[in-house]
């Protein structure tokens, strides 16, 4: 049995502190949790990171961990600065505020993106912009004809002007291909306007052999990868762009409040994410995250071959479950996973590195008994019933 280490209080009182860490990672209950890749944990090798960093400060632009932090992603992106932000929203705000200068703006984005639908209307709030939200033809991503019909072009005075196309990549675990981000990009510059990309799953895409992080770079202006999701960072986000760029975002950052004095004590964590659950170079050398993705296509095969069907195809670690398909409701599936021990988010699920195959087994077991009751003859669809039970509705 483990002995608790008597230790110095601040005050010079004995206090006891166990030498047991929460600190799991895949151990943990991220092990059992298919919500979403935001529910990874930090490591033990984040921990012992943290207790060596700097513990300068980040507003003044001093700490060395974060710097270092900083220069590597610009580097891995081929952009010429970064900057270190506590969120995905913070870091998609904080790069549209510095790319969006005088109003009449807009900004044209698919309806289902989360700058859109998840971040509070904070385009609205923080930049005074109006959202063009686009239906995409293909129901997968949007394509240069589908920017072309929507955007605005012009000095017309009864048209708010385009002045930033903001993509997602991911989208729903879907990867907008670099070819068609490349004509988009292109017809952008053509026409003056700004590119966003919210690249929170970024790594994803470049893991599974997608493109790499600086080929996607290349076509934006600026760039919002996360740390917190797939990379099991406890916190953080960063924006990648030229120097002129993010050096307004860091001001914007200290506007709303998200400058952070002892930034080290995050940054460390967010970097071993970074070069031991992602990987070494621009695709993802030597990472963890190509796992998830074999695990999700294991989970695709699970559900079809008891003959239910997917929304949306499974290009990365992200699942979108046609429930209706096995005459199930989102509730009742995160009710049979309750019963299991597991965290499910109704008809989305999300395999990240820390799920463990007990999880994937007992997953199998909540298919098992979805097939069995529609085979029964269960109307589990109820009038009124939320089929996808999920915070998340693509």
């Amino acid at each position: 049995m483990e002995q608790d280490t008597p230790v110095q209080s601040m005050n010079g009182a004995a206090v006891s502190a166990s030498k047991s860490t929460t600190w799991l990672g895949r151990q943990g209950a991220a092990a059992f949790d298919l919500r979403s890749d935001t529910q990874t944990t930090p490591t033990l090798e984040m921990l012992r990171a943290i207790e060596v960093t700097t513990l300068d400060d980040d507003v003044y632009h001093e700490d060395r961990t974060t710097i270092n932090l900083e220069d590597h992603i610009a580097a891995l992106t081929g952009k010429e600065a970064a900057l270190f932000v506590v969120s995905g929203s913070m870091g998609n705000q904080l790069a549209l505020r510095s790319l969006l200068t005088q109003p009449p703006h807009g900004v044209l984005c698919d309806h289902r993106s989360h700058v859109n639908r998840y971040e509070a209307g904070g385009v609205a709030s923080l930049s005074g912009a109006m959202v063009e939200a686009v239906v995409p033809k293909n129901g997968v991503h949007l394509t240069l004809e589908d920017v072309k019909e929507n955007v605005c072009l012009g000095d017309d005075v009864h048209v708010c002007p385009t002045k930033v196309i903001s993509l997602e990549n991911t989208l729903a675990g879907m990867i907008m291909p670099l070819d068609e981000v490349k004509r988009i990009s292109a017809f952008a510059r053509e026409n003056n306007i700004k590119m966003h990309l919210d690249g929170a799953r970024l790594w994803e895409v470049a893991a599974s052999g997608g493109g790499s992080l600086d080929s996607f770079a290349a076509c934006f202006d600026t760039v919002n990868l996360c740390f917190s999701k797939g990379l099991g960072a406890p916190i953080g986000s960063i924006i990648v762009g030229s120097k002129d760029v993010i050096k307004h975002a860091r001001w914007m950052r200290k506007a709303i409040g998200g400058g952070l004095r002892q930034s080290g004590v995050v940054t460390a964590a967010a970097r071993v994410g970074v070069d031991t659950t992602f990987g070494k170079g621009p695709n993802g050398e030597g990472g963890l995250l190509k796992t998830s993705h074999a695990m999700a296509k294991r989970v695709e095969k699970i559900w079809t071959d008891l003959g239910g069907k997917m929304l949306y195809p499974v290009h990365t670690n992200m699942l979108w479950l046609d429930l209706e398909s096995m005459n199930c409701s989102g509730s009742r599936l995160n009710a049979l996973g309750a019963e299991q021990g597991l965290k499910l988010s109704g008809n989305r699920i999300i395999t990240h590195y820390q799920v463990s195959e007990e999880a994937i087994q007992r997953l199998t077991n909540v298919f098992q008994k979805v097939a069995e009751e529609k085979t029964n003859g269960h109307d589990l669809k109820r009038k009124g019933d939320d089929m996808e039970s999920g915070i998340y509705k693509k």
